[in-house]
């Protein structure tokens, strides 16, 4: 009798290793080649810490380093000229959100959205009452304007005319002048014909993470597009579109032309393929394949985390050149890139 009960016990204790050895996690995975943020993130899930914790951390690096200058302060100045943030954080544990839109002068986006996920009951907060908020919250006011940024925007309106920028059927002409601009008085038709993705500086640094409880998290920060309209808020901080978890499922992240991905919520639509047994690259794929059918001039990648540690990805429209993102799980001793060519 105690040898049968030793055998169960054994054979139980046998299983759940076995299970656990199968898992790649803890692990973390970021859009683009993005290999600082990753590292740091890693660091701190290899110490035990919150897959919070480590999508904060990573994406407050390449906020501090302005990753190709699409991502923190310095970069994407809008039509006046200003440099505004957009972040997202997302508990797959919870399944709770905060995030900040078109947020204004606070350096630290992604740090002012995990306030407002922690700190309210609400999920979204943008503009200048966003800023107001991180300051009551002890963040720093500062100006997001650089001599980098500056020149890009004094570039883009005296030499190049406003162009490109995000106007349509409006007058005079956005192809050929600044603005103001008034609305034409086109058919409903004649819009419709005038409706394109555009394609230029999206790179948003996305993140999804598995900590060691299996605890799963995703997170964006991004300054959105360069010369948007002010007030613009993209896809990035939109829960389901820039980023999606759920503990019972996994994660995925978005990036690339917002205005279009945030229409198709292709985070959300990722996971629930997951959901619904699909492996992370077919849900990926299936995620870009649905806004392609309708703007197959579109660019943009989304990356896909099961919650076993099984990830993928799918990419449109980066000109014949390969999506890069960076992983690292407990298997490794070094984090990688991977390269997947695009649909």
């Amino acid at each position: 009798m105690v040898t049968r009960i030793m055998k169960k016990l054994f054979l139980l204790f046998f299983i759940i290793n076995q299970t656990k050895s199968e898992l790649n996690i803890p692990i973390i995975v970021t859009t683009w080649k993005f290999e600082n943020s990753t590292i740091g993130a890693w660091g701190v899930l290899k110490e035990g810490g919150s897959s919070l914790d480590a999508i904060e951390k990573g994406a407050s690096i390449c906020e501090e380093q302005q990753c190709d200058g699409t991502v923190g302060f310095g970069g994407s100045p809008d039509e006046n000229g200003e440099t505004t943030l957009d972040a997202l954080l997302m508990n797959g544990k919870t399944m709770n959100v905060g995030a900040v839109g078109a947020l204004r002068r606070i350096k630290r986006a992604i740090s002012v959205a995990r306030h407002v996920l922690e700190y309210t009951k609400h999920s979204i907060l943008v503009g200048e009452l966003a800023t107001q908020f991180a300051v009551q919250m002890g963040f720093e006011e500062e100006n997001l304007t650089t001599k980098h940024s500056k020149k890009l925007w004094m570039d883009w309106h005296n030499a190049d005319h406003c162009q490109p920028n995000f106007w349509m059927d409006v007058t005079p002409n956005p192809s050929y002048f600044c603005g103001p601009y008034q609305p034409n008085q086109n058919s409903e038709d004649e819009r419709r014909k005038m409706i394109k993705g555009d394609k230029y500086n999206h790179d948003t640094i996305g993140m999804v993470a598995i900590d060691k409880n299996g605890d799963i998290a995703a997170g964006t920060s991004t300054n959105g597009a360069k010369y948007k309209i002010p007030g613009r808020v993209g896809d990035s901080p939109i829960p389901g579109a820039g980023a999606y978890a759920d503990n019972s499922v996994g994660a995925a992240t978005a990036t690339g032309d917002g205005d279009v991905m945030l229409r198709f919520l292709p985070s959300f639509l990722a996971v629930e393929e997951m959901r619904r047994g699909a492996l992370p690259t077919e849900a990926a794929q299936i995620s870009i394949k649905r806004i392609a059918k309708y703007y197959p001039n579109f660019m943009g990648a989304v990356v896909a985390l099961r919650k076993d540690g099984k990830y993928g990805a799918a990419c449109h429209g980066l000109g014949g050149m390969p999506f890069p993102f960076v992983v690292q799980d407990i298997s490794m001793d070094h984090h990688k890139v991977e390269l997947i060519d695009c649909l």
